[in-house]
C-alpha cells in the first residue's frame, strides 16, 4: 500500500459514517468523471482514424436509407 493510501485510511477513521458517505460520493465523482475523459480521449482518436480514410461525405439520401 502506498504511503497516501494508507494516510487516506487514517483519515477515513477518524470521519463520522456521514462525512465517510461524503468521500464516497465525491470519489465516486472523480471517478466517473475519470471514465468521460477516457472515453472522449477514444472517441477523439477514434475520429482522427476516420479523418484518416478520407472517406466522401454521406449523402442525405444515404442518411434516409
Amino acid at each position: 500500500m502506498t504511503a497516501i493510501e494508507v494516510r487516506l485510511i487514517e483519515q477515513l477513521k477518524k470521519l463520522s459514517p456521514t462525512r465517510m458517505a461524503e468521500v464516497l460520493d465525491f470519489v465516486d465523482f472523480l471517478a466517473a468523471r475519470e471514465d468521460r475523459a477516457a472515453a472522449a480521449q477514444r472517441l477523439t482518436e477514434s475520429l482522427a482514424k476516420l479523418d484518416a480514410l478520407k472517406l466522401p461525405a454521406v449523402t442525405d439520401e444515404e442518411v434516409a436509407a
